[in-house]
């Protein structure tokens, strides 16, 4: 059930990102997550700005590759929740939520990948 137009993924794009910048101000996290938020940061608003879509601006990456890394993301920050960061008990929960909400997100979006075959 893909509902999430390319244009309003790229809107919740940016708004995770600001969500990560603004977290390690709001959440208890140790140094190792604070670092690591910010950095996850920059990451998504690069694939963000990179992508073939409404918000990219230089448009060098394909959308549906945007999705497949974002879905190999989610599973990482997921894994990362239970193992690095697992003695952080806000860290973890964070990273266990926000991976799933990023898998959520990549479920839900129309990456277009099967309309050029049907257009044929």
């Amino acid at each position: 059930m893909r509902f999430i137009s390319p244009l309003i993924h790229g809107i919740i794009d940016i708004l995770a990102v600001i969500f990560l910048l603004v977290s390690p101000s709001f959440f208890t996290f140790t140094e190792l997550v604070i670092r690591f938020t910010y950095a996850l940061a920059v990451v998504h608003l690069l694939l963000t700005l990179l992508t073939a879509c409404d918000i990219g601006i230089l448009k060098i990456i394909p959308l549906p590759l945007h999705g497949l890394i974002e879905f190999a993301v989610s599973i990482l920050l997921i894994v990362l929740a239970y193992t690095k960061f697992r003695h952080d008990v806000t860290g973890k929960l964070y990273y266990i939520l926000f991976g799933t909400v990023l898998m959520l997100t990549w479920f839900c979006t129309d990456y277009g990948v099967g309309k050029a075959k049907s257009q044929l």
